[in-house]
């Protein structure tokens, strides 16, 4: 039997699914997915596998990430719909929209490319590894552990978030931290050369991002021909929570046109 992507659903009428980023959750889309769903939206906040309250498994790839996305829309029957991902979402998004293209009506692809990128999270990947979950008993003891290798205190509450108690007096992460880092190298792996969707396809990056750069969307358009590119203001790669009103104004009216 197949397992399914865990989600929570918003609102009714045009579908549209929303995918989080690496060690994210779609809880981190709440309140942008209720403005969506107040615009006829219905809204599907996503957890990827590894992440949030999705199955884990010690396979980690975007092919399999796209087939779990397409496994999801057939358990929804859902005959097409809107997508929005950021990051390792986007990713995900990018691959799902080329080897599915029938399933996908138009996507926005938040701060990430269809290029490879150099695994750059071993900070992150080690202060999490450094927390001792069979010692730590609360948030705070998690986060001056964690303070020792991230100095920002939006990022580690950001990450932060994924605790919770497993039972009484034990903590644990909702993501697959074993697995994710091990496959570090995947996350940042490229969409393949020859991948081709193309539907319309919106790219938001953050202008203190340097994640997608303005001058490459020729580059992008060999995979996406129809793509465009927007710019948040005053955000880096976290654009939708540090601009969510121009994040939302820029996708409304692509999603709407």
């Amino acid at each position: 039997m197949t397992e399914t992507l865990h989600s929570k659903i918003l609102g009714d009428g045009t579908p549209l699914l929303i995918l989080h980023g690496f060690l994210g959750m779609s809880d981190n889309w709440k309140t942008l997915g209720n403005q969506y769903a107040e615009e006829g939206f219905e809204v599907h906040l996503i957890d990827q596998r590894n992440h949030g309250k999705s199955f884990w498994s010690d396979d980690f790839d975007y092919d399999l990430l796209s087939e779990d996305l397409k496994n999801y829309m057939e358990a929804h029957q859902l005959e097409n719909a809107m997508i929005i991902g950021h990051s390792m979402g986007g990713k995900t998004t990018m691959q799902f929209a080329c080897s599915y293209p029938k399933l996908v009506n138009k996507m926005i692809v938040a701060d990430i490319g269809p290029k490879f990128y150099p695994p750059h999270h071993q900070p992150i990947i080690d202060g999490l590894n450094a927390i001792d979950l069979n010692t730590i008993a609360s948030r705070s003891e998690a986060d001056s552990e964690l303070g020792k290798y991230i100095t920002d205190f939006g990022t580690r509450q950001f990450l932060l978030k994924n605790l919770y108690w497993v039972e009484k007096g034990q903590l644990g992460f909702r993501f697959n931290l074993n697995v994710l880092s091990e496959k570090m190298n995947e996350i940042g792996e490229n969409i393949g050369t020859t991948d081709r969707y193309d539907g319309p396809v919106l790219f938001l990056r953050g202008d203190r991002s340097e994640y997608i750069m303005p001058n490459e969307i020729s580059e992008f358009k060999k995979h996406f021909p129809a793509a465009q590119i927007e710019t948040i203001d005053n955000a880096g790669h976290w654009l939708h929570a540090e601009n969510p009103k121009q994040f939302f104004e820029k996708s409304m009216v692509f999603l709407k046109s």
